[in-house]
């Protein structure tokens, strides 16, 4: 029996470690998903284990390699952001992985901006909101003042996704995917690092930028194997969706954040899309990607178990209602549909403030809540479509099985086409098609994507 030609993926996140091996129609045909206890840093924080983690990737591609139904013709990996491994001139890491939640110290934030310009001015021109840690580069800069002996052993720092690629191919890289999301490292205007990183030495330590279809061939137990650089995995996430679709769309990721991501606008980040939570990401093309975020799927699970407690049903009541176009009116008319349109509606849907007991029951609820994350939605989401014409939104992770979701999205949005989209490990599959060229004999496939379109039944307006 001949060996089935596959490509390895490893994608990592925060609390799950996977890795796929994808065949050239893009299908899973072996899968392993791993999660790992975490360790702590020299102050005590939580964070991913380097080591153990590193071991995982070694021995996983040398297991699958071993398996002689298929044929491995290259590796790649997807991975979580603004998480730095430095490493040693023989390339060991001398630090732990730190945790991106970790507190940033504000004496020394204050230091930074103090010499290199206001928060407002910074997060304008490098489009990273001012989030500590979550911005990789101030690790960096924490290193270098609050550490200066374990600073000077630093060779190299890579991104995650680059390290992980580094361990297999021993290729020094840096990605524009990891370096424009949120990190303070790269100025948008000028498409180069930011002067300040130059000015603290931070640029000796940062690889050269190569193309996200970069690879090299890796000798991995006498068998040689094209090796990608890695990619950030939200940008890795929208790979399939620029692969499949060439007319401008929007895509809102929906999970814990509800994160709208707009490939087509290019207008630079204003200071009041950055302080509603935008930022922009790059794609795996350097592209700008206008981003907005919410916590609306935080927001449902929180409601849900509220409305459940209130009525007295079981904690999944939601997963088996319809919608209910009549249930809308008759919420019309009792003036509960109000407007929302304003910046505070994203910090929390007026759903938290409404008195259950004016509901006759838990589906009536129930629609209520989902109305006020949509109209929530539709504030975040308008915030990338400002400047760009967009046809279509498609909607994929969990509120894209939401009917009253998709139905209420659809009718807020008369004249855009609202898809439900859905495909498995978007983020694994993005990364094979970054270095589809390398691998697969086969042309780009285009069915990647199941779409459900939702025909606009009536539109509503907010009172």
């Amino acid at each position: 029996m001949q060996a089935e030609p596959v490509i390895v993926i490893f994608d990592v996140g925060k609390t799950n470690k996977k890795f796929f091996l994808f065949n050239e129609h893009y299908k899973i045909v072996y899968t392993r998903s791993e999660q790992f206890p975490e360790t702590v840093d020299e102050d005590g924080y939580p964070c991913d284990d380097v080591q153990l983690l590193s071991d995982w990737v070694l021995h996983s591609l040398n297991e699958v390699l071993q398996l002689k139904e298929y044929e491995i013709k290259a590796v790649n990996f997807s991975a979580y952001g603004a998480s730095f491994v430095h490493i040693d001139a023989a390339g060991k890491a001398v630090t732990p992985l730190y945790n991106y939640l970790k507190p940033f110290p504000e004496v020394l934030a204050d230091q930074f901006y103090k010499q290199y310009g206001s928060r407002e001015e910074m997060a304008l021109q490098t489009a990273s909101p001012v989030l500590g840690n979550l911005n990789s580069g101030m690790q960096l800069y924490r290193l270098k003042y609050e550490k200066p002996e374990v600073f000077a052993k630093i060779a190299y720092s890579l991104h995650l996704p680059q390290y992980l690629s580094y361990l297999v191919s021993r290729k020094l890289a840096s990605d524009i995917t990891s370096i424009g999301c949120h990190t303070l490292l790269w100025d948008f205007n000028i498409q180069s690092y930011h002067h300040w990183v130059i000015e603290e030495g931070l640029a000796a330590k940062l690889p050269g930028i190569c193309a996200a279809d970069t690879t090299v061939v890796a000798k991995v137990n006498d068998k040689e194997i094209p090796t990608g650089i890695g990619l950030h995995d939200s940008s890795s996430a929208l790979i399939p969706y620029l692969v499949n679709f060439h007319e401008s769309f929007v895509l809102i990721s929906t999970g814990t954040w509800c994160i709208s991501l707009n490939p087509f606008n290019e207008a630079p980040l204003t200071f009041d899309e950055l302080k509603s939570d935008c930022l922009c990401y790059l794609t795996y093309k350097g592209k700008p990607v206008k981003a907005s975020r919410l916590f609306a799927g935080y927001e449902h699970e929180q409601q849900t178990k509220r409305i459940a407690a209130f009525f007295q049903k079981e904690a999944s009541f939601y997963q088996h209602i319809e919608y209910d176009i009549t249930i809308i009116e008759k919420l019309r008319k009792k003036n509960t549909l109000s407007a929302a349109g304003h910046a505070q509606m994203l910090e929390q849907s007026l759903f938290a403030q409404r008195e259950l007991a004016s509901f006759s029951d838990e589906t009536e609820a129930y629609h209520q809540l989902i109305f006020d994350i949509v109209a929530q939605q539709l504030h975040s989401t308008q915030l990338v479509l400002k400047g760009a014409a967009v046809k279509r939104i498609f909607v994929d992770g969990g509120f894209s099985k939401n009917p009253i979701y998709m139905n209420l999205l659809a009718a807020f949005f008369p004249a855009i086409e609202v898809y439900a989209a859905s495909m498995a490990q978007a983020t694994a599959v993005g990364a094979a098609l970054a270095i589809h060229q390398t691998w697969n004999s086969k042309g780009l496939p285009n069915d990647l994507i199941e779409l459900k379109y939702y025909a606009l039944t009536e539109q509503v307006e907010l009172n």
